[in-house]
């Protein structure tokens, strides 16, 4: 049957299995050798060539979801990223970018590009004009992220998709806040899409990961840059992550309900003084965000009144774990200033709209009234200490 026709969930679980032909085992067996006999074979294996028989199915089920012809698996979200814009970029290309991006990704271009001779600029909003004003005679790549981390905002796919075509441009994607599960940005003619695997696709916190998925002429290309710098992920975690991957729409759908649930509690709040989160009616961005996404994201941020303490907030809560990183079935918040965006200075953070008080809410699993419940007793000792 063809991957396109099959229910996201049979693609999750079958799609891209190593087939056990030894013993027909349910799940697909791990190859963990680093030598491979190449004489007479089909290909010369060997893990750093992202060819080994766990890592080529992995991509397969990857690229599947997400609607594209091949896929990459690597150690890190930010190797993917690292090694796609390497890879089509060289001295005296220009990228196009938004202000507000991932901490890590911002800082890798501020840094890293100009030591190649790359030229980047920051697109100041995201309407077309705000893109193609940015478009240069040297430019090759238009990059986004959508939902953006952390504040939400939305971009639209199918106008990036459109100016990149109309200007022989890459466009390449940061999927990861919503997963293949709410959004496959392909169907609006993106490029390349990229996803820190360890969040939505590894789901239980205990994977570091990433993955892309393109052409296959695209991705030849970063095949070619990748091999180079070693970036590839174990096979044991490329088997983890394919465990993972089994229940990843299960997982999503049921992190997607909560979060909209807890963003309409949390709008109401009289503690709270802003939530993003694009599933609510209020966001600037909602509209947009229902036409190109299947649902909303589990992540959402908001900010507290201005003179409640944030970080003694989240000190205060029990259930939900004042932790870095997200999308684990567990529910997780931190500060992206102290966290994500921690690289950027205060100007730059707040050029981007983070400030001090900004809470990433990562929603899991859990029964939403009992985070409504750990949420209000936080609520309590905070506004308690408040007063004293």
């Amino acid at each position: 049957m063809n991957s396109e026709k099959k229910g996201i969930n049979t693609i999750c679980t079958h799609t891209g299995e190593v087939e056990d032909t030894q013993y027909r085992g349910a799940i697909s067996p791990l190859f963990m050798a680093t030598s491979y006999q190449y004489d007479g074979m089909d290909e010369k294996r060997y893990p750093r060539s992202f060819n080994s028989p766990n890592q080529v199915a992995l991509g397969k089920k990857i690229a599947a979801l997400e609607k594209c012809e091949a896929g990459m698996i690597f150690g890190s979200g930010m190797a993917a990223i690292s090694h796609c814009l390497l890879a089509f970029l060289k001295q005296g290309d220009h990228i196009i970018l938004p202000e507000t991006l991932y901490g890590g990704t911002y800082n890798f271009v501020v840094k890293e590009l100009p030591k190649f001779g790359i030229e980047f600029s920051f697109a100041k909003g995201f309407s077309e004009i705000d893109f193609t004003s940015e478009i240069k005679k040297n430019t090759k790549i238009i990059y986004i992220e959508t939902p953006s981390n952390p504040l939400m905002k939305i971009t639209d796919l199918e106008m990036i998709g459109r100016i990149a075509k109309q200007h022989n441009l890459l466009s390449i994607i940061d999927n990861t806040f919503a997963s293949p599960i709410n959004q496959t940005p392909a169907d609006f003619g993106i490029d390349i899409i990229i996803h820190s695997a360890t969040k939505y696709m590894g789901g239980h916190s205990d994977i570091s990961a990433g993955a892309i998925a393109c052409s296959q002429e695209h991705k030849d290309k970063i095949w070619e840059t990748s091999i180079n710098m070693g970036g590839h992920l174990s096979d044991y975690t490329v088997w983890l992550l394919e465990r993972s991957l089994k229940t990843m729409a299960l997982r999503v759908k049921a992190q997607s309900k909560n979060a909209k649930k807890m963003a309409k509690w949390l709008e109401q709040h009289q503690l709270v003084s802003k939530v993003y989160y694009p599933g609510l009616k209020s966001h600037p961005d909602h509209a947009l965000a229902k036409k190109q996404m299947k649902r909303y994201t589990g992540m959402l941020s908001f900010e507290l009144l201005p003179e409640l303490d944030a970080i003694e907030f989240m000190r205060a809560l029990k259930l939900v774990k004042y932790s870095m990183s997200l999308a684990g079935i567990e529910s997780t918040i931190l500060s992206p200033a102290e966290t994500s965006h921690f690289l950027l200075t205060k100007e730059e953070r707040k050029k981007q709209g983070i400030s001090d008080g900004l809470l990433r809410f990562s929603v899991g699993i859990e029964e939403t009234n009992d985070l409504i419940f750990d949420f209000e007793q936080a609520f309590q000792l905070v506004t308690k200490k408040q007063l004293v």
